[in-house]
């Protein structure tokens, strides 16, 4: 997989449909069989709050749509090793969560979830707030909710125009080099990225400016805007604020840049 840019079409409330960030729809139960007996159980230890994303396979899968939320038990049915040895727990057909994000769960009081659950996304614009700020101006958010209406508030962010327009140059032009790289699970670097370790390589490389390595944080940090107003060097994320899946730069022109 390679970092790619992207057209995104900006009309308000209907933009998120546009680059199919409306929901995610939950597998149904009544299709989900059980076919292998339970191994051991795991307990989902990340974030609280957030989830680590469910994958269909461990070997090159893509992601579900779904999350494993911290504090989650879940049965394993098996565990398996990828390419770069990382472990990999499997806990339906289909679906599997990095070892890493998890601990035994034979002593835990966490309540147990099946793993065909997921988190319904909707869409959330945020832009991050550079420090030593000093001028105001009027920024909005936007949400998209299931019955496809936008509702916004309006929050204040501080800077200068002519910093936040040399930053977001800069923001722009390094996003756009990073086109054509592989997409690496975890990574942080030009040798490889993945859609949060790009961003915050980017920002910081770019612009100096320091924001945190999950797109769970990154979607807390700064100010929001309305789709209307995006202007290149924004972060653009998927999903709920509290739920965001996915995030890539929006580069002006109707695109974004993500991993």
């Amino acid at each position: 997989m390679k970092i790619k840019t992207n057209l995104v079409k900006i009309t308000a409330a209907a933009a998120l449909t546009a680059v199919g960030v409306t929901g995610i729809n939950a597998v149904k139960t009544s299709s989900v069989q059980h076919v292998q007996a339970a191994v051991w159980r795991i307990k989902v230890n990340y974030i609280p709050g957030y989830g680590v994303n469910i994958w269909s396979s461990y070997k090159n899968g893509h992601f579900t749509g779904k999350r494993a939320m911290h504090g989650e038990t879940y049965e394993v049915l098996e565990t398996k090793k990828d390419q770069d040895g990382n472990t990999w727990y499997k806990l339906d057909d289909h679906q599997w969560i990095e070892g890493r994000y998890a601990i035994n769960a034979k002593s835990a009081k966490a309540k147990k979830v099946r793993a065909n659950q997921a988190v319904k996304a909707t869409g959330t614009i945020s832009k991050p707030k550079k420090k030593k700020a000093t001028k105001k101006t009027n920024l909005t958010i936007t949400t998209q909710n299931q019955n496809s209406e936008a509702t916004s508030k309006t929050s204040q962010v501080k800077k200068t125009s002519k910093q936040a327009s040399s930053s977001a140059s800069a923001i722009v032009a390094l996003a756009k080099a990073q086109v054509g790289k592989n997409y690496v699970w975890g990574g942080t670097t030009p040798a490889g990225f993945d859609c949060s370790g790009l961003t915050q390589y980017v920002y910081n490389n770019a612009a100096g400016i320091d924001i945190s390595r999950t797109t769970y944080t990154q979607v807390n940090q700064g100010k929001a805007v309305s789709l209307n107003n995006l202007q290149p060097g924004d972060l653009l994320f998927w999903g709920s604020a509290s739920a965001p899946y996915h995030v890539g730069i929006y580069v002006g022109n109707g695109q974004y840049v993500h991993a």
